[in-house]
């Protein structure tokens, strides 16, 4: 059973908030791939039967994390740019065809599509914050639509949108639907098919607290063999293994989607990072972030000259909060909270703070009092006011 404080042992100067960019390691990950590399120096790849085991560990760990019918949905990629480009270069496309996207967009799901242009593609940003962002996504789609592609949580306001909603429309309108869901995988429940989505997609460096270079990308059964392939190998075989043989065929899986020899470990570190979102469930997840963006939330909106940029309403955010502090340069602002070891991030029109379900209280409390001696000018005082619900 986990100890949350034993898989995190971070410094105590150090004050995390940046899992929406690059998360930390829990300590079961480093001592998994402690124990690759010692077996590497020492026997080599005696027991790379055994490595293919926690290699379909992952694959089942993910294929549960997603809600996918079935491990054969997903295909282990480098990272939510090779799932995306799988997609926009798989699809048989005509001129005059349409992706909608949003206007706030990271731009792995901009560029990708705007790459289509030679084919004729045209890419349709749709604003989200005029009016109802669903509404505004599904209303943008006419008879020249092929696909919606959006993200799960917007990168730099932490808007979340209803997935659910967004793709039962897609479903009505013969749309399909990709999602990037690189922050909210890990963050939140995600539920592939209650989403009706086509395509989904996630790192995980991020809110899956593994390594970069290693992602998921789930593709629905029915579209696998409709995605042209651009990468080939020994692996996407559906006899791989058989060197022998003369005539091949791609995997009926989405392992296709594999060209050759896999990251085996970045698997070992990602396979021990999400038994731990296991051991803890998805539910409980959730529940603790959504209490620490909370207390940031409710700590930034008393803080004098603070603007929020993220959204209060909790049916639309996840881990994501971003903010500007009246009198502050956004550049100035970031250095001095890095000089105060406050690791974050410098995006959209502010500060991104992003804490992830065991972010220490004194992290998050600490963080709020800089901030309030930012703004008023006055010394950092104690953290007396704790909630109870973080003190272990």
């Amino acid at each position: 059973m986990y100890a949350i404080h034993d898989e995190f042992p971070q410094l105590p100067e150090i004050r995390y908030l940046n899992h929406a960019a690059v998360a930390p390691w829990p300590q079961r990950a480093v001592l998994a791939v402690r124990r690759f590399a010692e077996q590497n120096a020492q026997i080599g790849a005696r027991d790379y039967a055994s490595w293919l085991l926690v290699e379909r560990s992952l694959r089942d760990r993910l294929a549960r994390l997603l809600n996918a019918p079935s491990s054969a949905d997903i295909a282990l990629v480098k990272n939510t740019s090779e799932a995306l480009s799988f997609v926009a270069f798989g699809l048989d496309w005509q001129p005059g065809d349409q992706v909608l996207i949003s206007d706030e967009e990271f731009p792995s799901n901009r560029v990708v599509w705007e790459a289509l242009k030679p084919l004729g593609v045209e890419v349709i940003q749709v604003n989200l914050h005029n009016g109802d962002p669903e509404t505004n996504l599904l209303n943008a789609c006419g008879p020249r639509t092929r696909l919606l592609s959006i993200s799960a949580v917007q990168f730099a306001s932490g808007l979340r949108l209803d997935l659910e909603r967004l793709g039962h429309g897609c479903q009505q309108r013969g749309v399909l639907f990709c999602v990037d869901a690189i922050q909210q995988l890990g963050a939140l429940p995600f539920d592939a098919q209650a989403c009706q989505c086509a395509f989904a997609m996630a790192d995980g460096h991020k809110w899956l607290l593994g390594p970069e270079g290693l992602g998921v990308f789930y593709c629905r059964s029915d579209l696998r063999a409709q995605l042209k392939l651009h990468e080939y190998g020994w692996h996407m075989l559906e006899h791989a293994g058989d060197y022998q043989r003369s005539d091949w065929q791609p995997a009926r899986s989405a392992r296709r989607f594999e060209c050759g020899s896999p990251n085996m470990l970045g698997a070992m570190a990602l396979e021990a990072s999400l038994s731990l979102l296991e051991e803890v469930s998805m539910a409980e997840v959730g529940k603790a972030l959504e209490a620490r963006v909370q207390w940031l939330l409710d700590g930034l909106a008393g803080i004098p000259g603070v603007s929020l940029h993220s959204p209060r309403d909790p049916a639309r955010r996840a881990g994501i909060v971003t903010f500007s502090l009246a009198g502050w340069d956004n550049q100035a602002l970031f250095a001095q909270l890095k000089a105060a070891q406050v690791i974050c991030a410098q995006r959209g029109d502010g500060i991104r703070l992003s804490p992830h379900f065991y972010s220490e209280a004194r992290v998050i409390e600490e963080t709020l009092q800089l901030l309030r001696q930012l703004a008023t000018g006055c010394g950092l005082s104690s953290s007396a006011g704790i909630p109870n619900l973080f003190k272990k």
